[in-house]
């Protein structure tokens, strides 16, 4: 790992103020920051790893633990709400058995709210993966959670 972290940091070598996009690159490669991973920026780039928290944390993009295999991601923004969001993020809860922010124990799922997925005229969305399902319902949840179970992640 740490042969890789130098990789990353030399992309950013002689600017100024790049913590956050070393970051964005560490988690790109690794799906999130480990705590191996800060430990190395930190000896690498000669900071405190409190330092690299203090500014990790401030931003939601980055992630502290492993994602699962499949990444859930449940709209809550205006049109999806109104149209019955939460009930859906309800629904994938008690399917996966995990809260938003939560990996499943066989690591398969990672569940996440979002804002707006900018689909709203298919409001209630559920994004696995890269597709996209609108109009979604508790029962379309459970078929697409089990076909995804089912078929190791590969959309019907």
């Amino acid at each position: 790992m740490k042969s890789e972290i130098k990789k990353i940091i030399k992309l950013f070598k002689d600017k100024k103020g790049a913590l956050i996009s070393i970051l964005q690159e560490v988690q790109k490669k690794y799906g999130y920051l480990s705590s191996e991973a800060i430990s190395a920026l930190a000896e690498e780039l000669k900071i405190s790893e409190n330092e690299i928290y203090g500014v990790a944390t401030f931003y939601t993009q980055f992630k502290f633990t492993k994602p699962g295999n499949h990444q859930v991601k449940v709209c809550l923004g205006t049109a999806c709400h109104v149209r019955g969001g939460h009930g859906i993020m309800e629904t994938v809860e008690r399917q996966l058995n995990i809260k938003h922010g939560e990996t499943t124990k066989d690591s398969q799922f990672s569940l996440e709210r979002v804002a707006c997925m900018g689909c709203c005229a298919l409001a209630p969305v559920m994004v696995v993966d890269n597709d996209i399902f609108g109009k979604i319902t508790s029962t379309k949840v459970k078929n697409i959670l089990n076909d995804y179970n089912r078929n190791g992640g590969k959309k019907q």
